[in-house]
């Protein structure tokens, strides 16, 4: 197949569209009036994932510098867990009594304020020996909590029709901040120095909090004739309504959709971060490899390593923004939800079982090239698309819980699992695959309990939102 793919043409006739809407028909079909609040949130998630890439590489590096700094990594996971338990039921509870423009506006700027506040303590060298496992855990907690609001924020903004149809669009925004973010952080880190790239990261979060304004903005306007933009909402309300003790988890707990999503965020977080421990042993053998065959010297291991990862990653974002702009609204308008839902699974587990037969490096790497590309574009979008039935305090609220806490216990599973099996054990890699497959058959079934369940909602149910 050669040339653009077509523009993806509207389900039925309206109003006149502008040339930018008809451009990009080439991601989705957007329709007359739809433009500017769409490419709004696509610009606010592209700066937040933007942002959250340019302190990463720091986050790493304050850490490393600390005696044991590699170890104290493996047990981030779960003091980052323990903190959410804390901050989800104390985001649920501003949430409930504050508007949705005062929320994500005050807590984006919340965050920002704390990295003014690192980049000062830097300045003192008795508090800078202490920020790397501050920092380390800040920036696990922060982006994860940023990005959940995000999405729930777009989920209020829209309703499940035009949800579907500019999530692709609104996804691009996520794909391409994170394609971009390191490199920010590769061209800027030697002339400007690490503790100056937090003011950058501040800068740019601070740009998101304007522009969630903008679009609230926008969209409470009294509704135009012939247009989907600005409808009217009750901003008064909170952002989601008061629950009992236990905010967010209390929710998730309560209702079997929630319940469904949480046990979905562990297992496809517990197999993706499963199958990143294999690739990146089977990396440092290569390494090894290499060194012991002479083709690099021993004092060139990280530089080797960094070289391997970087066109890696390079691959896995190409795919994943190619992916993003041609392929996931098609997939959406075409095979619906249960199609786009089932597609990440059934690559992982074709990718295990290929690894299964064939155990080496090149297997692996294209693998999960493939799976990371998808999760990044497909699977990102749709699972944000899922939270589109429910209720405001579902959107605000469960989703802190599911996307933050659920998604960081997979990790903690994942690293008991290589402390337990992987080293206390001496397990082999082959049945780490065997592992990930068993829980790919669980992710499988869950997803297909999503779906019916999703499905259920539609017909019966659509969200408040006023």
């Amino acid at each position: 197949m050669t040339g653009s793919p077509a523009p993806i043409e509207p389900s039925h006739s309206g109003s006149a569209k502008s040339p930018l809407e008809r451009a990009l028909g080439l991601v989705t079909d957007v329709r007359h009036g739809e433009a500017p609040t769409a490419l709004l949130l696509t610009l606010n998630v592209f700066l937040l994932l933007t942002a959250y890439y340019v302190i990463k590489p720091v986050r790493e590096g304050l850490i490393l510098e600390l005696e044991g700094g590699a170890e104290y990594k493996s047990f981030m996971s779960g003091a980052i867990a323990l903190l959410l338990l804390v901050l989800v039921p104390a985001y649920a509870t501003f949430a409930s009594k504050v508007p949705r423009n005062r929320l994500v506006v005050g807590v984006t700027s919340f965050f920002v304020l704390h990295l003014l506040l690192f980049y000062v303590a830097s300045s003192f060298p008795a508090l800078r020996a202490q920020l790397g496992l501050i920092f380390y855990v800040w920036v696990g907690v922060v982006n994860m909590m940023l990005v959940a609001q995000f999405w729930a924020f777009a989920n209020d903004i829209y309703d499940e029709e035009r949800g579907k149809r500019l999530f692709p669009l609104v996804g691009i925004g996520a794909s391409l901040g994170a394609a971009l973010g390191a490199q920010v952080t590769a061209v800027l880190a030697e002339p400007i120095g690490p503790y100056q790239l937090l003011l950058v990261s501040a800068g740019l979060l601070a740009i998101c909090a304007l522009l969630f304004h903008w679009v609230h903005t926008r969209e409470s306007q009294p509704k135009k004739a012939g247009s989907h933009e600005g409808e009217a909402r009750d901003q008064e309300a909170p952002a989601s309504e008061p629950q009992k003790r236990g905010y967010g988890f209390d929710l998730v707990f309560k209702h079997r959709y929630l319940r469904l999503l949480a046990a979905f965020s562990l297992a496809f977080t517990l197999v993706n971060t499963n199958g990143e421990y294999m690739l990146s042993k089977l990396f440092k053998q290569a390494a090894s490899d290499a060194v012991k065959s002479g083709a690099i010297a021993a004092d060139a291991t990280g530089n080797f390593l960094t070289a391997e990862y970087g066109q890696f990653y390079f691959y896995v974002n190409v795919v994943g923004v190619l992916l993003q702009t041609f392929a996931v609204s098609r997939i959406v308008k075409f095979g619906g939800l249960k199609l786009a839902f089932l597609i990440l699974p059934v690559i992982s587990a074709l990718g295990q079982s290929a690894f299964l037969l064939l155990p080496v490096l090149a297997v692996l790497r294209w693998s999960k090239t493939a799976e990371n590309a998808t999760d990044y574009s497909l699977n990102n979008t749709v699972r944000n698309m899922l939270w589109l039935p429910t209720t405001r305090e579902m959107k605000y609220q469960a989703k802190q819980a599911v996307d933050t806490f659920f998604v960081r216990m997979g990790d903690v599973a994942s690293t008991a699992l290589v402390a337990g099996a992987g080293v206390g054990l001496g397990i082999g890699l082959r049945t780490f695959a065997l592992i990930n497959l068993c829980i790919i058959v669980l992710w499988l079934f869950l997803a297909v309990l999503i779906i019916r369940e999703n499905q259920r909602l539609s017909s019966i149910h659509r969200p408040e939102h006023g």
